[in-house]
């Protein structure tokens, strides 16, 4: 960095939504209401599961953790894309971009991990329901979510600690609306092949590996479910159903979008906006509208506050 001291690139240039004055206004108060909705939806999801003894069991307890993850990642990049649809120049310092960068690979780090722990308590509870109390205890889901979380730091300190030595000094146009890895990587005015190769198939390797095993892990639930016709098993498969849709919905754009990083398709921009603003609302939908357990809770919930 010591060579472009004096051309050293201070802020970038995000681009965000194009269009004409009246539908960048209507993108405002459209992301601006989806962005309200995802961020209260999930927190009334913790705060459902927090507040009804009925819901205190390791599946909620995962259940509100994603949530929550889900609030931070719709919140990392999304308010700064809605302020910029209102603002003539769209920057951001580098200490930002830098900053998005890490929460970024944070929190979709640790979500992934925790989709893999949501999907290991299925397989107990399904697979091994005489001993699901005690493998899933409070000291294994507490472990879960803490290792998933510091699964996540650990990948995305790994990605930033090399990014962030890199000589940026012109061009500093990200063609995205937040500053995501494969976007800024490729600015830097040095020879960065082999480090995007390297950094770029960590995070696939990591997120193929969690598809994967993912996949294989509702394959073997699903094929024990099918091998059972208890009341119980339909209500299993309506649950299984919820966290199969989840992934895909969570893991099909991440995973375009890496496996060809350096081409600038038009749709990576639209793949990058569903799964930080779109995907983290569809969560908690997918997962209360099909389960009468939290909408009971919900309506339990309300009727105490009303009756305040």
């Amino acid at each position: 960095m010591d060579q472009g001291n004096n051309s050293r690139v201070t802020e970038f240039v995000l681009h965000s939504l194009s269009g004409p004055r009246q539908l960048q206004q209507f993108y405002f108060g459209f992301f601006t209401l989806f962005y309200l909705s995802t961020v209260l939806g999930n927190l009334l999801i913790v705060l459902t599961v927090l507040s009804e003894p009925a819901l205190h069991t390791p599946m909620y307890f995962l259940l509100s953790n994603l949530s929550f993850i889900d609030a931070c990642l719709s919140t990392f990049a999304t308010p700064r894309m809605i302020v910029d649809l209102l603002m003539e120049h769209k920057t951001i310092s580098f200490e930002g971009c830098m900053a998005q960068i890490f929460f970024q690979h944070a929190l979709a780090g640790g979500e992934m991990m925790l989709l893999v722990a949501m999907a290991y308590d299925r397989y107990v509870a399904i697979c091994q329901p005489l001993h699901y109390a005690t493998i899933m205890n409070v000291r294994k889901c507490t472990g879960l979510v803490v290792g998933s979380l510091l699964i996540g730091l650990l990948h995305s300190g790994s990605q930033l600690v090399f990014i962030v030595k890199l000589p940026f000094c012109g061009p500093n146009n990200v063609d995205s609306f937040f500053c995501d890895l494969p976007f800024v990587i490729k600015l830097a005015c040095t020879d960065t092949y082999i480090l995007e190769i390297l950094m770029l198939s960590y995070s696939e390797i990591m997120g193929m590996s969690s598809f994967v095993l993912l996949l294989i892990s509702y394959t073997v639930i699903l094929v024990t479910v099918r091998r059972r016709s208890s009341a119980g098993m339909a209500k299993a498969r309506a649950t299984l159903t919820a966290h199969v849709t989840v992934v895909t919905l969570f893991f099909g754009p991440m995973i375009f979008i890496y496996v060809w990083p350096f081409n600038d398709f038009p749709v990576n921009k639209v793949l990058s906006i569903f799964y930080t603003v779109f995907t983290p609302l569809l969560n908690p939908l997918i997962y209360t509208l099909r389960n009468k357990e939290v909408i009971l809770a919900m309506q339990k919930l309300r009727r105490r506050k009303l009756s305040f």
